[in-house]
């Protein structure tokens, strides 16, 4: 199975100090619904799927929630349920980063 992008997205820290709890829960689910509403996860897309993860923490203890993309390596601040869509439409289906939210790049290639 082909795997385009693999989304973590650090949305309920257990020490909630980079964001909001709530925010980061209503961030989560935007991004599962979203993945799904756009048939991300189908092994058939020829672009490869879109895996998901909710993570504890990506050691950047501010500007949270906090959405890293691999295999970009694209770190994006100040995620919200309205920037996850964004960032989905235009970084994942368009390839074009959201320069604006981008809090660093490490990239693994």
């Amino acid at each position: 199975m082909l795997i385009s992008h693999h989304l973590l997205l650090c949305a309920t820290p257990t020490k909630a100090v980079c964001c909001d709890e709530s925010l980061g829960k209503a961030s989560w689910l935007k991004l599962k619904k979203l993945i799904k509403d756009l048939d991300l996860e189908n092994p058939r897309r020829a672009e490869g799927i879109v895996l998901r993860s909710k993570v504890d923490c990506l050691r950047i203890c501010a500007d949270g929630p906090i959405l890293l993309i691999w295999p970009d390596g694209i770190w994006y601040g100040g995620v919200t349920p309205e920037r996850i869509e964004m960032i989905i439409r235009e970084h994942i289906l368009r390839r074009t980063p959201v320069e604006e939210w981008i809090l660093k790049r490490t990239p693994l290639f």
